[in-house]
């Protein structure tokens, strides 16, 4: 077990008082050795904390007085002290398996751990899941989770996740929900291996087994060009529309027996099948925004200032175009994201001042991928503004059916900015960016035009294109 390291204490915080400095390991708390943030900060929610932290090769014992319930003032280099829960399965579809060679160490950790489900939302299969972790859940009441579930019949799922432990991993699912735990689920569709028929057994089986779910999202493989399983490929317009009809033919029946559509097909199906989008309020105000459910709408509502059942659509619920991919490295794709134009930034992505700012009045592109741009681009035109326009980025580097803005690297929009015009406003989104770097390592002061990084919300938007942000105020910092 790693010793967790302090990266940060917050000035005047309790912590501060008390000597505590980047750089200390902490080693114990109360005379425990916290397995991770979790238990880090079940342990400081005290009005007395006595820690072991060791400095300079010696250890150090420091008592930190406080208000009961406040913070410490201490934030930690990792989420895990002990190791991560690797994943054991071998799906075909996995995009781990489908990165290119050269990237981050990071990037390449396939995580099945239930703690980076509760804190980021990754999603897990349960395969390596115990008696001693339905323990903690319930107990700690460590929800909402999230379940790749795939298939629900034993020997397809087995087959899908290439695991032995497949066939029998959902029953803690049934136990998670007996519990009251909450749980979102995912089924991933691969065309010709658990579409069709398969997805509506699957659909079927959830509505007998599992319709206690928070919510269920159906949403398409990703394939990369450096995708090497024979049997992995996108899905057709037509096989997109056909999982569309299945999903919204299941809808009705659960709206009829559990009153609650329960199950949601991505925005990326819908975009492929040339079908609208539904109603914000079909989607019952699910919370799967991160995988693609939903986005579109939330981010037309945010966009435009609307206001439904009197409850306006917060920014706050970071609503950026389709931000994950399924099998999502421990504090990578889904990271946190801040860009640093509001109230500071927490994920490195500090950035620097201009060299070259843009006029405020200068023509606006807005970038985006190739799958964001049909979304921005009604959006864009009912600004009746013939200075704002989007201008889409073809994802050469992954190639493929990757379209999604936040796997955006900077080769791609290097290439593309390279061609634009100087003294233009380019908005890129934060969605970009994990720890102020794009994924082939590159950084936005890399790129060949200044870039305006902006929320990856409709709301921020809308505020950047009027040349201010509603929230943080100030302009989008501009990086040269």
């Amino acid at each position: 077990m790693s010793a967790p390291v302090v990266v940060a204490v917050a000035a005047g915080s309790p912590a501060e008082g008390a000597g505590v400095v980047p750089g200390d390991r902490l080693l114990t708390i109360d005379d425990r050795v916290p397995r991770d943030v979790i238990e880090y900060q079940l342990l400081v929610d005290a009005p007395v904390v006595e820690m072991t932290v060791e400095r300079g090769g010696l250890e150090r014992d420091v008592v930190v007085s406080k208000p009961d319930g406040a913070p410490l003032g201490i934030e930690v280099d990792s989420a895990l002290f002990d190791r991560v829960r690797t994943c054991d399965n071998h799906c075909e579809f996995c995009f781990i398996y489908q990165l290119p060679p050269g990237l981050r160490r990071s990037l390449y950790v396939k995580d099945d751990d239930y703690r980076l489900s509760f804190l980021y939302g990754n999603f897990t299969t349960l395969t390596r899941f115990t008696e001693a972790d339905m323990e903690r859940v319930v107990t700690e009441r460590l929800d909402p989770l999230y379940v790749s579930i795939h298939a629900t019949h034993p020997e397809k799922r087995t087959e899908m996740l290439r695991n032995r432990r497949g066939a029998t991993s959902l029953r803690w699912l049934r136990a998670l929900l007996d519990h009251g735990v909450t749980v979102h689920g995912q089924v991933v569709v691969c065309p010709g291996l658990n579409g069709g028929a398969w997805l509506e057994d699957t659909l079927a089986d959830v509505a007998d087994r599992f319709s206690d779910l928070a919510s269920l999202c159906v949403v398409p493989l990703g394939v990369s060009r450096f995708n090497d399983e024979p049997r992995m490929r996108a899905h057709t317009p037509a096989e997109a529309a056909e999982v569309v009809a299945v999903v919204e033919a299941w809808q009705e029946r659960l709206l009829a027996a559990v009153g609650r559509r329960l199950v949601h097909a991505a925005d990326e199906y819908h975009l492929l099948a040339g079908r609208p989008f539904p109603a914000l309020d079909a989607y019952e105000g699910v919370d799967m925004i991160e995988d693609g459910v939903g986005m579109a709408r939330a981010f037309e509502q945010e966009f435009r200032g609307d206001v439904v059942d009197g409850d306006p659509m917060s920014a706050d619920r970071a609503s950026g175009f389709f931000r994950s991919v399924d099998g999502a490295p421990a504090l990578g794709f889904r990271a946190p994201r801040s860009c640093g134009t509001a109230a500071g930034s927490d994920d490195g992505v500090a950035l620097a001042a201009p060299s070259r700012r843009p006029r405020a009045d200068a023509p606006v592109a807005v970038l985006t991928g190739e799958l964001g741009a049909p979304v921005l681009e009604p959006l864009v035109a009912s600004l009746g503004r013939d200075d704002v326009r989007v201008l889409p980025v073809e994802n050469r580097f992954f190639g493929g059916n990757v379209g999604v803005t936040g796997l955006l690297v900077g080769e791609d929009l290097a290439r593309v900015l390279d061609g634009q015009p100087a003294g233009h406003r380019y908005l890129l989104p934060d969605v970009c960016l994990s720890n102020g770097r794009f994924l082939d390592g590159s950084e936005p002061s890399d790129l060949p035009r200044p870039v305006e990084v902006v929320p990856a919300d409709g709301a921020s938007l809308r505020a950047a294109l009027g040349g201010r942000y509603e929230k943080g105020g100030g302009m989008g910092e501009v990086v040269a």
